[in-house]
C-alpha cells in the first residue's frame, strides 16, 4: 500500500509539474480546476485521505470564484465608467457583496484543500475588455445586459449545484447566497426596465 501511496503521490506531483510548464496556455481557473482533478484523484485511490477533494465541490468552488471575482471587477469598471447613476450604483454593490462573498468562499476553500483560482478566467478579461472599449449610454446597456444574462446563469448554476455537492460548508454557501444573487437580478432588472 505504501508503494501504491508513493506512485499516486509521484503522479500527482509530476501532473503539477506538467500543468505549471503549461502555465503560458492555460488561465488561472483552468490551472485551479487542473489542481483540484489531480487532488481529486487521490480519493479514488485513498477516499480517506485528508488532502483528497470532491470533484463536484472543486468545480463548483472554481467556477464560484472565478464568477465573484469577475463581479468585483466588472462592478468596478461601472463604477468609473457608468453614466447612469443607478448602473453606478449597482456596480457598487457588485463590488460590496461579491467580495464578501469571495471572501466566504477563500475560508471554505482553504479548509477543504481546494485550489481557487489567483485571476479571472479567459472568459471575464474577454468580456471585461469588450466593455471597457464601450462608454457612456452604450456602456450601460452593455453592462447592464451583461450583469442579468450573468446572474440568471449564476443562479441556475447555485441551485444546479446544491445538488451535486457534498460539503455541508457548500451546501450553506448556496443556501446563503442565493437570496443575494437573486435580489441583485431583481435590481439590475429594473435597472434594465428603467433604461428601456
Amino acid at each position: 500500500m505504501k508503494k501504491l501511496w508513493t506512485l499516486v503521490a509521484a503522479t500527482g506531483m509530476a501532473g503539477l509539474i506538467l500543468a505549471g510548464c503549461g502555465g503560458a496556455q492555460k488561465d488561472a481557473k483552468e490551472k485551479a480546476d487542473s489542481a483540484n482533478n489531480s487532488v481529486d484523484s487521490l480519493s479514488k485511490v485513498q477516499p480517506n485521505n485528508k488532502m483528497a477533494v470532491s470533484g463536484p465541490d472543486a468545480d463548483f468552488a472554481v467556477e464560484a470564484a472565478n464568477g465573484g471575482m469577475g463581479e468585483v471587477e466588472l462592478g468596478r469598471l461601472a463604477e468609473q465608467k457608468a453614466t447612469n447613476a443607478d448602473v453606478e450604483a449597482f456596480g457598487a454593490m457588485m463590488v460590496a457583496d461579491h467580495s464578501k462573498i469571495n471572501g466566504q468562499m477563500k475560508k471554505i476553500a482553504a479548509a477543504k484543500n481546494i485550489t481557487l483560482p489567483d485571476s479571472v478566467g479567459s472568459d471575464v478579461k474577454k468580456m471585461e475588455t469588450d466593455l471597457a472599449a464601450k462608454s457612456g449610454a452604450d456602456f450601460d446597456k452593455a453592462y447592464v445586459d451583461e450583469m442579468v444574462k450573468d446572474h440568471k446563469e449564476d443562479i441556475s448554476a447555485f441551485e444546479e449545484a446544491a445538488k451535486k455537492v457534498t460539503y455541508p460548508e457548500l451546501q450553506d454557501f448556496i443556501s446563503s447566497n442565493l437570496p443575494v444573487l437573486r435580489k441583485h437580478l431583481d435590481a439590475i432588472q429594473k435597472i434594465q426596465t428603467k433604461m428601456k
